[in-house]
């Protein structure tokens, strides 16, 4: 089944981490994706707060998968700042292989942050965002979407 951004926004967390825990890793990506932040998943705020973090806090991320990092896009113009380490690991959510975006050692102000990746489809990640070992939000990377 082919998940856009919206059928994901439409889902509950439960349904999000079903999907996650449901897949491979996939491959490392390489290239720009749009990025899209998952909070209060399977509620009406979801777009909207989707919207304003788009607008004005963090639009992807872009991966050099030779060097095995990221940048992620942030601010309203899109520079591109925040590195971490990118690298195939166990999930905290299921103990499964996933794709880790590793800030601890890159960056001062993300280094309490683990991202884990799945790819859902062609060119489209579900992320999990940890702070600490506390798991925040989810999140998905659209390697399709015109950046």
């Amino acid at each position: 089944m082919a998940h856009s951004i919206e059928s994901l926004m439409d889902m509950e967390q439960d349904a999000l981490d079903e999907l996650f825990s449901s897949v491979e890793a996939g491959p490392i990506p390489d290239g720009e994706a749009e990025g899209t932040a998952i909070i209060a998943p399977g509620t009406s705020f979801t777009p909207l707060i989707s919207r304003f973090i788009n607008a004005f806090a963090w639009q992807g991320k872009v991966f050099d998968s030779d060097k095995g990092v990221l940048k992620n896009r942030i601010l309203p113009f899109g520079l591109n700042a925040i590195l971490a380490k990118v690298y195939k690991d166990k999930s905290w959510l299921d103990g499964k292989e996933c794709i880790v975006l590793d800030y601890s050692d890159t960056s001062i102000v993300a280094q309490w942050i683990r991202d884990e990746i799945r790819q859902i489809g062609p060119g489209m990640y579900l992320g999990k965002v940890y702070w600490d070992d506390t798991r925040l939000i989810d999140f998905a990377l659209d390697f399709n979407a015109e950046t």
